[in-house]
């Protein structure tokens, strides 16, 4: 790492790699798409990516994207700079998440990225309260945890050839409908559907590098009719046609 933060400009190429230091992506424009660890997610204007250190994950951005980069330091600096919140930051940084930035925290976030970011005193205290910010707000709100996430995971792959609402998804979770909406946005970073419809197209990859379907029967498996609207999702969610996906597993 040669800085802790740095403003980065993504473009529609893929990029796949890991690193052992944990990793926040905070968008400041455009849409980010991401996949840490086969779960997806969008990163845009007042969210975050959470990458945890040696996770693998994936992100490209169609139309381009920017955002600030933040490069997690070792504990030991975690401990020096964050103090109290050094281990609830610890904790955030174990799992992949997208979290939703409050007003205060896009704030800060807007003015480190037009700041001098390679200035190391700029850096070390940004970058600190950023951390204990997100740290803090974390302990306050509904986690990942809350919400019964692997049996949502595969209610959604044993039903993605059928139509799913977010009353059946609610229902695992032992919540109205709406309330479900609140907590799993609050907790994930996204709607339940987009979260359903990234599901399926995680999916749907899966089958086509991992098998020899036939690109229609793959489209019904995850639930399109329409090889056409199929073809439009995934090159819109992965910036690639099925064919192209399909290349790259081989």
């Amino acid at each position: 790492m040669s800085s802790l933060l740095s403003v980065r400009h993504y473009s529609h190429e893929l990029l796949s790699h890991s690193h052992d230091h944990a990793q926040l992506v905070f968008g400041l424009s455009g849409q980010l798409d991401f996949e840490i660890d086969g779960r997806g997610s969008q990163v845009l204007r007042q969210t975050l990516a959470v990458v945890p250190g040696n996770a693998q994950h994936s992100c490209g951005s169609r139309r381009g994207s920017q955002c600030l980069v933040l490069d997690v330091p070792q504990p030991q600096w975690l401990q020096q700079q964050l103090g109290g919140h050094a281990d609830a930051t610890q904790r955030l940084l174990e799992k992949p998440a997208s979290i939703s930035l409050n007003p205060a925290q896009t704030q800060l976030v807007n003015w480190l990225a037009a700041s001098p970011v390679h200035d190391p005193v700029i850096a070390q205290q940004g970058a600190a309260l950023l951390l204990a910010s997100i740290a803090s707000a974390s302990t306050l709100s509904p986690s990942v945890d809350s919400l019964p996430l692997a049996a949502l995971d595969a209610y959604i792959d044993q039903h993605a050839a059928h139509p799913l609402q977010v009353h059946d998804l609610a229902r695992l979770a032992g919540l109205s409908a709406a309330r479900f909406h609140v907590r799993f946005l609050a907790a994930t970073g996204q709607t339940p559907m987009d979260y359903v419809r990234g599901r399926r197209l995680q999916l749907a990859r899966q089958l086509l590098q991992e098998t020899h379907l036939a690109i229609g029967e793959i489209a019904q498996r995850v639930g399109y009719n329409s090889q056409s609207a199929f073809t439009a999702a995934l090159s819109r969610h992965f910036g690639r046609s099925p064919r192209a996906l399909r290349q790259t597993g081989h």
